[in-house]
Protein backbone atom coordinates (compact mmCIF):
# COMPACT_ATOMS: atom_id res chain seq x y z
CA UNK A 1 0.00 0.00 0.00
CA UNK A 2 1.10 3.36 -1.20
CA UNK A 3 2.38 5.94 1.70
CA UNK A 4 3.17 9.39 1.89
CA UNK A 5 6.83 9.65 2.10
CA UNK A 6 8.56 12.99 2.98
CA UNK A 7 8.71 16.15 0.67
CA UNK A 8 11.34 18.20 -0.67
CA UNK A 9 11.63 21.24 -3.04
CA UNK A 10 14.12 21.42 -5.54
CA UNK A 11 14.57 24.53 -7.26
CA UNK A 12 16.48 25.35 -10.24
CA UNK A 13 18.40 28.31 -11.73
CA UNK A 14 19.29 28.07 -15.19
CA UNK A 15 21.66 31.03 -15.37
CA UNK A 16 25.94 30.66 -15.64
CA UNK A 17 28.45 32.90 -16.76
CA UNK A 18 30.13 30.30 -18.63
CA UNK A 19 28.74 26.17 -19.55
CA UNK A 20 31.52 24.38 -18.65
CA UNK A 21 32.95 21.94 -21.11
CA UNK A 22 31.51 19.07 -18.84
CA UNK A 23 28.23 19.95 -18.37
CA UNK A 24 25.20 17.97 -19.39
CA UNK A 25 22.57 19.71 -16.16
CA UNK A 26 20.00 22.16 -17.99
CA UNK A 27 22.11 25.62 -17.70
CA UNK A 28 22.66 28.51 -20.44
CA UNK A 29 25.21 31.42 -20.51
CA UNK A 30 23.70 34.46 -19.67
CA UNK A 31 23.82 36.72 -22.97
CA UNK A 32 22.30 39.47 -20.99
CA UNK A 33 20.67 40.96 -18.05
CA UNK A 34 19.17 37.94 -16.01
CA UNK A 35 15.48 38.37 -15.40
CA UNK A 36 15.85 38.21 -11.77
CA UNK A 37 12.83 39.91 -10.46
CA UNK A 38 10.47 38.26 -13.36
CA UNK A 39 11.98 34.64 -12.92
CA UNK A 40 11.29 34.91 -8.92
CA UNK A 41 7.85 35.55 -9.31
CA UNK A 42 7.03 33.29 -12.28
CA UNK A 43 9.17 30.43 -9.12
CA UNK A 44 6.62 31.20 -6.46
CA UNK A 45 3.80 31.22 -8.84
CA UNK A 46 5.13 27.47 -9.95
CA UNK A 47 5.43 26.82 -6.13
CA UNK A 48 2.08 27.40 -5.53
CA UNK A 49 0.33 25.14 -8.15
CA UNK A 50 2.50 21.98 -7.52
CA UNK A 51 1.75 22.42 -3.80
CA UNK A 52 -2.06 21.98 -4.26
CA UNK A 53 -0.97 18.32 -5.12
CA UNK A 54 0.69 18.10 -1.66
CA UNK A 55 -1.35 17.33 1.04
CA UNK A 56 0.05 20.56 2.98
CA UNK A 57 3.08 18.51 3.74
CA UNK A 58 5.69 19.91 5.38
CA UNK A 59 9.09 20.40 3.45
CA UNK A 60 11.50 18.20 4.55
CA UNK A 61 14.61 20.12 2.47
CA UNK A 62 15.22 22.84 -0.12
CA UNK A 63 17.74 22.35 -2.69
CA UNK A 64 18.42 25.63 -4.92
CA UNK A 65 20.63 24.79 -8.15
CA UNK A 66 21.69 25.12 -11.68
CA UNK A 67 23.19 26.79 -13.36
CA UNK A 68 24.79 29.07 -11.16
CA UNK A 69 22.29 30.01 -7.99
CA UNK A 70 25.06 32.07 -6.30
CA UNK A 71 24.43 34.66 -9.80
CA UNK A 72 21.01 35.43 -7.87
CA UNK A 73 20.88 38.24 -4.99
CA UNK A 74 20.28 37.15 -1.62
CA UNK A 75 17.28 39.59 -1.49
CA UNK A 76 15.21 37.15 -4.13
CA UNK A 77 15.94 34.41 -2.11
CA UNK A 78 14.65 35.69 0.75
CA UNK A 79 11.55 36.55 -1.78
CA UNK A 80 11.54 32.76 -2.86
CA UNK A 81 11.72 31.36 0.90
CA UNK A 82 8.88 34.15 2.43
CA UNK A 83 6.73 32.92 -0.22
CA UNK A 84 7.30 29.23 0.71
CA UNK A 85 7.29 29.78 4.36
CA UNK A 86 3.87 31.70 3.45
CA UNK A 87 1.92 28.97 1.77
CA UNK A 88 3.76 25.53 3.57
CA UNK A 89 5.18 24.94 6.79
CA UNK A 90 8.89 23.35 7.22
CA UNK A 91 10.33 20.59 8.91
CA UNK A 92 12.01 21.53 12.07
CA UNK A 93 15.59 20.62 10.77
CA UNK A 94 15.14 21.37 7.19
CA UNK A 95 17.83 21.68 5.31
CA UNK A 96 18.15 24.58 3.14
CA UNK A 97 20.93 24.32 0.56
CA UNK A 98 22.28 27.20 -1.79
CA UNK A 99 25.04 25.96 -4.31
CA UNK A 100 27.30 28.42 -5.10
CA UNK A 101 30.60 29.22 -7.19
CA UNK A 102 33.67 30.46 -5.66
CA UNK A 103 33.78 33.36 -7.26
CA UNK A 104 34.73 36.27 -5.44
CA UNK A 105 31.61 38.19 -6.70
CA UNK A 106 29.70 35.15 -5.62
CA UNK A 107 30.89 34.16 -2.56
CA UNK A 108 30.62 37.99 -1.36
CA UNK A 109 26.68 37.62 -0.91
CA UNK A 110 27.55 34.51 1.34
CA UNK A 111 26.96 36.47 4.65
CA UNK A 112 22.94 38.02 3.22
CA UNK A 113 22.07 34.15 1.87
CA UNK A 114 22.41 32.92 5.45
CA UNK A 115 20.19 35.91 6.64
CA UNK A 116 17.80 34.63 3.96
CA UNK A 117 17.32 31.41 5.72
CA UNK A 118 19.64 29.71 3.77
CA UNK A 119 21.15 26.93 6.09
CA UNK A 120 23.49 25.04 3.97
CA UNK A 121 26.11 25.76 1.00
CA UNK A 122 27.46 23.56 -1.73
CA UNK A 123 30.63 24.69 -3.26
CA UNK A 124 31.29 23.96 -6.62
CA UNK A 125 34.99 23.93 -6.08
CA UNK A 126 36.16 20.70 -8.90
CA UNK A 127 39.98 21.20 -8.21
CA UNK A 128 42.46 23.40 -6.31
CA UNK A 129 44.91 23.25 -8.85
CA UNK A 130 45.28 25.78 -11.86
CA UNK A 131 45.82 23.68 -14.42
CA UNK A 132 42.92 21.74 -13.75
CA UNK A 133 40.39 24.31 -13.58
CA UNK A 134 41.91 25.82 -16.86
CA UNK A 135 41.08 21.91 -18.55
CA UNK A 136 37.93 22.13 -16.97
CA UNK A 137 36.58 25.63 -18.21
CA UNK A 138 36.06 27.25 -15.03
CA UNK A 139 36.31 30.44 -14.12
CA UNK A 140 37.42 30.93 -10.92
CA UNK A 141 40.88 30.22 -9.48
CA UNK A 142 42.19 27.97 -6.57
CA UNK A 143 43.16 31.47 -3.99
CA UNK A 144 39.37 31.86 -4.92
CA UNK A 145 38.32 28.59 -3.71
CA UNK A 146 39.59 29.05 -0.41
CA UNK A 147 38.43 32.42 0.07
CA UNK A 148 34.71 31.55 -0.38
CA UNK A 149 35.40 28.40 1.62
CA UNK A 150 36.39 31.14 4.85
CA UNK A 151 34.08 33.73 3.44
CA UNK A 152 31.07 30.60 4.29
CA UNK A 153 33.05 30.33 7.54
CA UNK A 154 32.74 33.83 8.47
CA UNK A 155 29.00 34.09 7.30
CA UNK A 156 28.00 31.69 9.94
CA UNK A 157 27.41 28.64 7.16
CA UNK A 158 28.72 25.63 9.59
CA UNK A 159 26.99 23.01 7.36
CA UNK A 160 28.76 23.06 4.13
CA UNK A 161 29.82 20.88 1.31
CA UNK A 162 32.61 20.95 -1.33
CA UNK A 163 31.98 19.34 -5.03
CA UNK A 164 35.18 17.98 -5.45
CA UNK A 165 36.29 16.00 -9.07
CA UNK A 166 38.63 13.33 -9.55
CA UNK A 167 40.06 11.56 -13.04
CA UNK A 168 40.71 14.84 -14.65
CA UNK A 169 43.30 14.98 -17.97
CA UNK A 170 46.68 13.87 -16.79
CA UNK A 171 45.67 13.27 -13.40
CA UNK A 172 48.00 10.99 -11.59
CA UNK A 173 47.18 9.36 -8.12
CA UNK A 174 49.55 11.83 -5.97
CA UNK A 175 47.50 14.95 -7.95
CA UNK A 176 43.84 13.52 -7.08
CA UNK A 177 45.05 12.93 -3.39
CA UNK A 178 46.43 16.03 -2.91
CA UNK A 179 43.22 17.93 -4.29
CA UNK A 180 41.47 15.94 -1.58
CA UNK A 181 43.72 16.35 1.30
CA UNK A 182 43.46 20.21 0.17
CA UNK A 183 39.78 19.85 0.70
CA UNK A 184 39.68 18.24 3.83
CA UNK A 185 41.98 20.06 5.89
CA UNK A 186 38.99 22.88 5.72
CA UNK A 187 36.87 20.34 7.57
CA UNK A 188 33.53 20.42 5.57
CA UNK A 189 30.59 18.80 6.89
CA UNK A 190 30.30 16.84 3.66
CA UNK A 191 32.55 16.26 0.18
CA UNK A 192 31.29 15.11 -3.09
CA UNK A 193 34.04 13.34 -4.91
CA UNK A 194 33.28 12.30 -7.95
CA UNK A 195 34.77 11.28 -11.36
CA UNK A 196 34.75 13.51 -14.35
CA UNK A 197 32.63 11.38 -16.91
CA UNK A 198 31.62 12.31 -20.61
CA UNK A 199 28.14 12.93 -21.63
CA UNK A 200 26.17 13.41 -24.48
CA UNK A 201 25.39 17.08 -25.64
CA UNK A 202 29.13 18.22 -24.07
CA UNK A 203 31.81 20.28 -25.54
CA UNK A 204 33.74 17.65 -23.92
CA UNK A 205 31.81 14.49 -25.99
CA UNK A 206 32.73 16.43 -29.33
CA UNK A 207 36.28 16.74 -28.62
CA UNK A 208 37.10 14.93 -25.45
CA UNK A 209 40.44 15.01 -23.49
CA UNK A 210 42.91 12.46 -22.67
CA UNK A 211 41.28 10.93 -19.46
CA UNK A 212 43.64 8.64 -16.85
CA UNK A 213 43.34 4.91 -17.94
CA UNK A 214 41.18 2.51 -15.75
CA UNK A 215 44.01 1.26 -13.74
CA UNK A 216 44.72 4.37 -12.94
CA UNK A 217 41.42 5.33 -12.02
CA UNK A 218 41.27 2.59 -9.90
CA UNK A 219 44.33 3.11 -7.92
CA UNK A 220 43.01 6.97 -7.47
CA UNK A 221 39.44 5.64 -6.32
CA UNK A 222 41.35 3.16 -3.52
CA UNK A 223 43.69 5.69 -2.36
CA UNK A 224 41.09 8.06 -2.13
CA UNK A 225 38.43 6.63 -0.40
CA UNK A 226 40.61 5.51 2.36
CA UNK A 227 42.06 8.99 2.66
CA UNK A 228 38.41 10.34 3.23
CA UNK A 229 37.31 7.10 5.71
CA UNK A 230 40.88 8.00 8.09
CA UNK A 231 40.04 11.55 7.90
CA UNK A 232 36.65 10.68 9.71
CA UNK A 233 33.98 10.95 6.34
CA UNK A 234 31.54 8.20 5.95
CA UNK A 235 30.66 6.76 2.46
CA UNK A 236 26.92 6.89 2.32
CA UNK A 237 26.13 7.26 -1.34
CA UNK A 238 28.83 6.65 -4.42
CA UNK A 239 30.22 9.95 -4.74
CA UNK A 240 28.62 11.41 -1.07
CA UNK A 241 31.08 11.30 2.13
CA UNK A 242 30.21 13.11 5.05
CA UNK A 243 31.21 13.22 9.26
CA UNK A 244 28.93 11.23 11.22
CA UNK A 245 25.42 12.60 11.34
CA UNK A 246 25.59 14.76 8.58
CA UNK A 247 24.42 13.23 5.39
CA UNK A 248 22.28 15.62 2.88
CA UNK A 249 18.99 15.43 3.76
CA UNK A 250 17.73 16.10 0.84
CA UNK A 251 20.09 13.91 -1.06
CA UNK A 252 18.63 10.92 1.16
CA UNK A 253 15.49 11.92 0.66
CA UNK A 254 16.13 10.90 -3.39
CA UNK A 255 17.81 7.44 -1.91
CA UNK A 256 14.76 6.30 -0.33
CA UNK A 257 12.45 7.43 -3.52
CA UNK A 258 11.01 10.47 -1.33
CA UNK A 259 8.55 12.83 -3.19
CA UNK A 260 9.57 16.21 -4.37
CA UNK A 261 8.85 18.99 -6.35
CA UNK A 262 10.55 20.63 -8.56
CA UNK A 263 10.22 24.37 -10.05
CA UNK A 264 12.25 26.59 -12.42
CA UNK A 265 13.03 25.46 -15.73
CA UNK A 266 13.92 22.18 -16.72
CA UNK A 267 13.01 20.85 -13.27
CA UNK A 268 11.98 17.24 -12.32
CA UNK A 269 9.84 16.40 -9.46
CA UNK A 270 8.12 13.25 -7.98
CA UNK A 271 4.65 13.17 -6.44
CA UNK A 272 2.83 10.31 -4.80
CA UNK A 273 -1.19 9.95 -5.37
CA UNK A 274 -2.21 7.88 -2.47
CA UNK A 275 -5.30 8.23 -3.57
CA UNK A 276 -5.42 6.61 -6.78
CA UNK A 277 -2.44 4.70 -6.10
CA UNK A 278 -0.27 6.49 -8.35
CA UNK A 279 3.40 8.24 -8.58
CA UNK A 280 3.87 10.79 -11.36
CA UNK A 281 7.05 12.51 -12.59
CA UNK A 282 6.75 15.99 -13.62
CA UNK A 283 9.28 18.33 -15.79
CA UNK A 284 8.86 21.79 -16.52
CA UNK A 285 10.12 23.81 -20.05
CA UNK A 286 13.70 23.79 -20.37
CA UNK A 287 14.40 26.65 -21.90
CA UNK A 288 14.46 29.69 -19.57
CA UNK A 289 12.27 31.88 -22.12
CA UNK A 290 10.12 29.03 -22.69
CA UNK A 291 9.45 28.73 -18.90
CA UNK A 292 8.85 32.52 -18.29
CA UNK A 293 6.35 33.07 -21.29
CA UNK A 294 4.22 30.45 -20.96
CA UNK A 295 1.55 30.05 -18.86
CA UNK A 296 2.08 28.37 -15.55
CA UNK A 297 -0.95 26.20 -16.12
CA UNK A 298 0.45 24.57 -18.98
CA UNK A 299 3.71 24.29 -18.74
CA UNK A 300 3.60 20.85 -16.49
CA UNK A 301 4.32 17.83 -18.21
CA UNK A 302 3.28 14.71 -16.47
CA UNK A 303 4.33 11.20 -16.64
CA UNK A 304 2.78 8.34 -14.47
CA UNK A 305 5.23 5.61 -13.39
CA UNK A 306 3.64 2.35 -14.53
CA UNK A 307 3.46 -0.05 -12.21
CA UNK A 308 5.65 -2.40 -13.37
CA UNK A 309 8.42 -0.31 -14.08
CA UNK A 310 8.19 1.09 -9.66
CA UNK A 311 9.82 -1.11 -8.38
CA UNK A 312 13.34 -0.71 -10.49
CA UNK A 313 12.61 3.18 -10.22
CA UNK A 314 12.54 2.34 -6.41
CA UNK A 315 15.90 0.29 -6.93
CA UNK A 316 17.86 2.95 -8.90
CA UNK A 317 17.81 4.91 -5.96
CA UNK A 318 17.81 2.87 -2.79
CA UNK A 319 20.60 0.81 -4.38
CA UNK A 320 23.07 3.86 -4.22
CA UNK A 321 23.49 4.59 -1.04
CA UNK A 322 25.28 2.38 1.22
CA UNK A 323 22.29 2.22 3.71
CA UNK A 324 20.03 0.06 1.14
CA UNK A 325 16.31 -0.29 1.95
CA UNK A 326 13.63 -2.37 4.15
CA UNK A 327 11.64 -4.41 2.89
CA UNK A 328 8.95 -1.94 4.50
CA UNK A 329 10.41 0.89 2.86
CA UNK A 330 10.00 -0.77 -0.44
CA UNK A 331 6.74 -1.58 0.28
CA UNK A 332 5.33 1.90 1.32
CA UNK A 333 7.32 3.65 -1.34
CA UNK A 334 6.04 1.44 -4.13
CA UNK A 335 2.78 0.36 -3.18
CA UNK A 336 4.38 -3.44 -4.08
CA UNK A 337 4.92 -6.17 -2.28
CA UNK A 338 8.32 -7.20 -1.93
CA UNK A 339 7.31 -10.68 -3.17
CA UNK A 340 7.82 -8.62 -6.25
CA UNK A 341 11.64 -8.39 -6.03
CA UNK A 342 11.79 -11.01 -2.98
CA UNK A 343 13.04 -14.22 -5.52
CA UNK A 344 15.90 -11.78 -7.19
CA UNK A 345 17.25 -10.54 -3.87
CA UNK A 346 17.80 -13.86 -2.29
CA UNK A 347 19.32 -15.03 -5.54
CA UNK A 348 21.75 -11.57 -5.10
CA UNK A 349 22.30 -12.48 -1.52
CA UNK A 350 23.28 -16.39 -2.55
CA UNK A 351 25.49 -14.67 -5.09
CA UNK A 352 27.46 -11.93 -3.13
CA UNK A 353 25.93 -9.01 -4.58
CA UNK A 354 23.49 -8.00 -1.82
CA UNK A 355 23.56 -8.25 2.02
CA UNK A 356 21.13 -8.36 4.75
CA UNK A 357 22.19 -6.06 7.71
CA UNK A 358 19.53 -5.37 11.14
CA UNK A 359 16.85 -5.68 8.53
CA UNK A 360 17.72 -3.70 5.49
CA UNK A 361 18.53 -4.79 2.30
CA UNK A 362 21.76 -3.04 0.56
CA UNK A 363 24.86 -3.80 -1.82
CA UNK A 364 27.79 -5.50 -0.56
CA UNK A 365 31.41 -4.08 -1.45
CA UNK A 366 31.32 -5.93 -4.50
CA UNK A 367 27.92 -5.32 -5.49
CA UNK A 368 29.38 -2.05 -4.83
CA UNK A 369 31.40 -2.07 -7.19
CA UNK A 370 29.41 -3.79 -9.62
CA UNK A 371 26.92 -1.28 -8.84
CA UNK A 372 25.36 -1.26 -12.87
CA UNK A 373 25.76 -4.94 -12.95
CA UNK A 374 23.84 -5.36 -10.01
CA UNK A 375 21.22 -2.92 -10.95
CA UNK A 376 20.80 -4.90 -14.55
CA UNK A 377 20.01 -8.19 -12.68
CA UNK A 378 16.00 -6.15 -11.78
CA UNK A 379 15.86 -5.13 -15.47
Amino acid sequence: MLELPPLSLYIHIPWCVKKCPYCDFNSHEAQSDIPESDYVDILCQDFDRDYEHCNNRPLHSIFIGGGTPSLFSAKSFEKILSHIQAKASLSTECEITLEANPGTAEAEKFSGYFAAGINRLSIGIQSFDERQLKNLGRIHSPDESKRAIDFAKRAGFENFNLDLMHGLPGQDVSDALSDLQTAIDFEPLHISWYQLTIEPNTVFYVRPPTLPDEPILNSLEEAGLVLLENSGYQRYEVSAFSKEGCHSRHNLNYWEFGDYLGIGAGAHGKITLVQTNTIVRTQKHRQPNHYLSKSIQSDLKRTEIPLDERAIEFLLNALRSRHGFSESLFQSRTGLPFSAIGKKVEYLIAGGLLQRTDGRIAASDKGYRLLNNLLQEFL
